[in-house]
């Protein structure tokens, strides 16, 4: 089987037009939480809102809550992925979740959470 060198798709700049936020959204379940309308808008366009869900489920755990920023990072490829988050580029993961199906599309979302509120990079 031929391996594949091709680099994963940045999916992030294609929400870069959301800077800053004019609104911000509660989800049903984790109402102290809230998210930005770039989120809002990438869950919409991708069926992602399941990938709200994950990230804020993991803000109970001590390791991930006692982190005031944080970055999240989905790769996907293959129908699969995995959804990683550092406290900054190159440190250790804290969370490594293996999602082992998604119709999420292939390449790489990166997203930023700080002070209850997940975030683009370009809203940060």
């Amino acid at each position: 089987m031929k391996e594949q060198t091709q680099e994963l798709k940045n999916l992030t700049e294609e929400f870069a037009g959301f800077i800053g936020t004019d609104e911000y959204y509660k989800h049903p379940f984790f109402k102290e939480l809230t998210y930005t309308e770039g989120v809002k808008a990438m869950a919409s366009e991708y069926g992602a809102y399941w990938l709200i869900f994950l990230i804020f489920s993991h803000q109970y755990k001590k390791e991930v809550k006692q982190e005031p920023f944080q970055i999240w990072e989905i790769k996907s490829q293959n129908k699969k992925a995995v959804v990683v988050m550092r406290t900054d580029t190159g440190n250790p993961e804290i969370v490594l979740q293996k999602i082992p199906f998604t119709d999420f599309p292939e390449g790489v979302l990166k997203l930023y959470f700080s002070d209850g509120v997940l975030m683009l990079p370009s809203e940060y």
